[in-house]
């Protein structure tokens, strides 16, 4: 009997994740598969490890840095003192949001202690001060655009919720979350300032499915501009993702992905503008712009990509993606309206990519310990979805 490729690889790749999850990291017990596909204590404090192991590990270090003179020629801890770890900026910034979004989910962690120094030593005013400068130097005007500096918005949003929740709270207010989120806004406001300059004069959108995709930054800022109440720029962004996609049909998704996407341009396009339609103005939408969507209540429709060798940093990108389709297909879904046809097919290949992506969350590689702890707390804590 034969057995298709396109089912036994993704199998295979299931069976080699758990293996390797069960001995990821030296000194870490070994994880349960449940505690791999379900968000609790356990979870976090596996995710929170990756973070820590890489918010202040200088090198491996790659930096898109331009040099104006031989003053530009620095070690990555000199040019941007809080944001130098994970091996590049925005991992940096995203490890530092995962332990926020941690922290305020379980305070009395085992990992709390240690997260709130790491934040304490990056997230200083002079170190803040140092980004901001470094962000808004001569010749920087592309630096981390749209993605890191998207990113950072999350950082901001994420410190100013925190600190929302610890002044609500019936005990005595914790005061670390209202100083870093006061430290964080030079860079905030620096980086808000530069989206806010660029948007405008984007004639098209960026349809990658890596870092220079608009899409997939236009949400993050949406929801970022939503939570701060930052009318302006929120009209900015709505009137753009609509000029840029809602006259969009067809999406191609058949030639997706590419072989180093991380972040799919159909899925993040439909999940961006779920945020901006009406749940019966997106189901129109959603009908020209994936037709090929089956109603038949059918099982997974969208497969989770396979990736060939997870120390390779390029090809681990996929790895990252299947934790996007996944809360990408669960942001489509939540934007329908109650009993659209199309909920159960997308339903099913959001828990198919949710299984491969967290399965893949090892740290076995630093080429995706790096980055997918982030990817896979904004998946299992929901963060696109509570805006």
């Amino acid at each position: 009997m034969q057995v298709r490729a396109t089912f036994l690889a993704p199998m295979i790749r299931y069976i080699l994740a758990f293996i390797l999850l069960a001995g990821a990291a030296a000194g870490q017990a070994p994880v349960s598969r449940a505690s791999v596909h379900t968000f609790d204590a356990a979870a976090a404090q596996r995710f929170a490890s990756l973070a820590l192991a890489c918010v202040h590990k200088e090198y491996p270090n790659k930096i898109s840095h331009s040099l104006l003179s031989d003053a530009d020629v620095a070690p990555p801890r000199k040019l941007t003192p809080a944001f130098y770890g994970c091996y590049d900026w925005h991992s940096s910034v995203h490890g530092h949001w995962l332990l926020v979004r941690l922290l305020r989910t379980y305070p009395d962690a085992p990992f709390a202690g240690s997260a709130r120094k790491a934040l304490e030593q990056s997230l200083t005013s002079a170190n803040l001060t140092q980004e901001a400068a470094y962000l808004n130097a001569e010749g920087r005007a592309s630096f981390e655009r749209p993605y890191g500096l998207a990113w950072l918005l999350q950082l901001g949003q994420e410190l100013r919720e925190w600190e929302k929740l610890s002044s609500a709270s019936k005990g005595a207010a914790d005061s670390l979350p209202e100083q870093l989120a006061t430290n964080l806004r030079p860079l905030e406001q620096a980086a808000a300032g530069r989206l806010k300059t660029w948007l405008p004069k984007l004639s098209y959108p960026v349809r990658s499915g890596e870092h220079s995709q608009t899409a997939f930054a236009m949400g993050l800022m949406i929801d970022y501009a939503r939570s701060t109440d930052d009318r302006a720029f929120l009209d900015l962004l709505l009137r753009k993702a609509r000029d840029y996609y809602q006259k969009d049909e067809n999406c191609p998704l058949a030639y997706e992905p590419s072989g180093e996407d991380f972040l799919s341009p159909c899925l993040a396009e439909a999940d961006v503008m779920r945020r901006v339609l009406t749940p019966e103005d997106f189901a129109a939408w959603l009908r020209g712009f994936m037709p090929q969507l089956p109603t038949d209540g059918a099982g997974p429709w969208l497969e989770p990509a396979v990736v060939t060798d997870p120390s390779d940093p390029k090809l681990a990108h996929l790895d990252g993606l299947n934790l996007s389709r996944a809360w990408m297909l669960e942001g489509i879904a939540s934007g329908l309206p109650a009993g659209d046809p199309r909920l159960a097919a997308l339903r099913a290949s959001a828990a198919a990519h949710r299984e491969a992506g967290l399965a893949s969350v090892t740290g076995a590689h630093y080429e995706g310990g790096h980055w997918l702890g982030s990817f896979a707390v904004y998946l299992t804590t929901g963060r696109g979805l509570s805006h």
